[in-house]
């Protein structure tokens, strides 16, 4: 028993000094998901390109060199000026990747938050509220996911037309089912809790209950999925330019750039082809090893003691 009681009163002593330490949870995560932070650096990597691309890019991205067709990449052509080689325009290879992370980045971000805003509320809404409104919701959101994501993201840039605002209500609408049903599973467990009832007893309007006491406890799945959504909105956007539905040229866009040249001069100029698609791998990678590692930290199902 006192053997017991000391390891107890050391388990405590030591969680007391932890939480003096300033940013444990940060340097924790630091230590023990080195994979989420790896991830965390491509990201970083990615943010920070896209906010300084105009003085990282070599060259102009759409200024276009007749004279420097298909220059392959300077590591395997001896020491020539293009660093990753040109397009069958003469434009800078590099370049258009850097600033095409401005496109990813900014289409990425705004898309996942308007989608995971939307869908987060109106699933908390539908737990809180249930009966029938819980009910068709439900419907509406199995009908969403009957179709898949990537033939509405189509459906709806045919019928709006070719610009990256649609890009981003088109890729933004697509998330919104699935935050719904994630974000209504947790709510519903969240209702039958005491602080809950509590706060509905004591007359505290529907409003405050979903935004103060409901939604803070509801964070932890819609910080998981919405990093895990960052990836796939990428490569949503890839996947529409690719197909000539997203962002109109001649904006630099990893998916355009796959698209067109890339195909018909594979075998002549395969790093039109290579780049874009490594540039795409890593970005998707980074943010599904960061939403991994967060998964891992927030779900309580998951956490190690």
């Amino acid at each position: 028993m006192e053997a017991a009681r000391n390891r107890v009163g050391l388990s405590g002593l030591r969680r007391r000094r932890r939480s003096r330490v300033p940013f444990y949870p940060l340097v924790r995560f630091l230590r023990t998901k080195p994979l989420g932070v790896a991830g965390g650096g491509l990201i970083l990597l990615l943010i920070l390109t896209a906010i300084f691309a105009p003085w990282l890019a070599p060259y102009d991205p759409y200024e276009l060199r007749v004279d420097h067709l298909f220059v392959p990449p300077a590591f395997a052509a001896g020491g020539q000026e293009f660093l990753l080689g040109t397009d069958n325009y003469g434009r800078d290879l590099l370049s258009r990747l850097i600033w095409g992370a401005r496109i990813s980045v900014y289409v990425g971000f705004v898309s996942v938050g308007v989608g995971s805003i939307i869908g987060a509320l109106w699933g908390l809404s539908a737990a809180y509220l249930g009966g029938k409104f819980d009910l068709i919701t439900l419907r509406f959101v199995d009908g969403m996911q009957a179709v898949p994501g990537l033939i509405l993201a189509l459906t709806i840039m045919a019928a709006l037309g070719q610009s990256l605002t649609n890009v981003i209500i088109a890729i933004g609408f697509q998330l919104i089912d699935n935050q719904c049903r994630v974000i209504r599973s947790a709510g519903l467990a969240v209702r039958q809790t005491m602080y809950v009832e509590a706060a509905r007893a004591i007359g505290a309007p529907d409003p405050r209950i979903l935004l103060r006491h409901m939604l803070p406890n509801c964070l932890a799945p819609y910080i998981i999925l919405v990093s895990a959504e960052l990836g796939g909105a990428i490569l949503a956007e890839a996947s529409l330019s690719f197909l000539g539905l997203g962002t109109p040229p001649p904006n630099p866009s990893w998916g355009a750039m796959l698209s067109g040249g890339a195909q018909q001069f594979v075998q002549r100029a395969p790093w039109m082809a290579i780049f874009p698609g490594l540039t795409i791998s890593a970005a998707v990678f980074g943010f599904n090893l960061l939403g991994d590692a967060l998964r891992d930290v927030l779900d309580p199902r998951l956490r190690r003691s």
